[in-house]
């Protein structure tokens, strides 16, 4: 066992996050949770970080929670599985609104709470060796990390339901045929495709970016009225910053845009 569950290193702009619990399948445990709520501060508030990339060891991405910790807890089960999803929702929320893309690099199955971290990218790639199962009643329980929110929102709701309520086992060609993911890679070129991706966003204007992930994120839940307002806000805004006003010069120069790195 490594000596922590989630890896980090940062390499030109973007950090990498591993889950390396290869031991139990990546399960989401405490101490993974705490780690993934610390790395996902850590990431947002580096100033030196400009993308984030989150992939598993091992074969498995992550089989979800550690059933073993909530057999072991007797009586306390319900406080304990409370203060691990809530733990786990903090790193989870960090991810899903810091002001950095998010790219997720699925290296094998994904299950209960690993779906759930699988969906969150901005960009998600898949192995053609991976899949995805909800798998929560299976063993009765419900889901958690985001599953319920993010699902109807990826594929509608119809889809959701057989999803969730079947359990049934999605491959990689069909998770992106449904829009689960963004695409399929060959096992052997997962990493080089997702570095790629994310040496492309982190190269970026990365003020535009964060504004789109809010934008993108915001609009689920919000009335057009309002997000055309907030549009109007966000463009005006890059408009008038260093990156807007690089970004309309090379336009009109006809050259490749130099965006500032802060």
């Amino acid at each position: 066992m490594t000596d922590t569950p989630i890896s980090f290193r940062v390499e030109d702009g973007v950090a990498w996050l591993t889950l390396d619990r290869p031991e139990n399948r990546n399960a989401v445990g405490p101490d993974l949770a705490e780690a993934l709520h610390a790395m996902a501060d850590r990431c947002a508030d580096d100033p030196t970080v400009r993308c984030v990339v989150l992939t598993g060891s091992g074969r498995f991405f992550c089989v979800g929670g550690d059933i073993a910790v909530f057999a072991q807890t007797g009586e306390d089960i319900e406080a304990t599985v409370l203060k691990l999803a809530r733990s786990f929702h903090a790193g989870i929320l960090r991810l899903a609104t810091m002001a950095k893309p998010l790219v997720i690099a699925v290296n094998g199955p994904a299950a209960g709470a690993g779906f759930s971290l699988a969906l969150l990218g901005d960009i998600v790639i898949a192995a053609d060796t991976s899949h995805f199962t909800a798998a929560y009643t299976a063993i009765g329980l419900t889901p958690d990390g985001g599953l319920s929110w993010w699902l109807p929102h990826l594929v509608g709701f119809r889809q959701a339901q057989d999803i969730l309520l079947t359990n049934r086992r999605i491959d990689a060609a069909e998770a992106v045929r449904i829009g689960l993911i963004t695409r399929v890679v060959p096992e052997a070129e997962l990493e080089a495709a997702a570095r790629e991706t994310a040496l492309a966003l982190a190269a970026g204007p990365s003020a535009a970016i964060a504004r789109c992930r809010a934008l993108l994120l915001s609009a689920i839940t919000t009335p057009l009225d309002a997000q055309l307002d907030a549009e109007a806000a966000s463009i005006a805004a890059a408009s008038g910053g260093a990156e807007g006003r690089e970004g309309v010069a090379a336009f009109l120069a006809k050259r490749p845009p130099a965006f500032p790195s802060e």
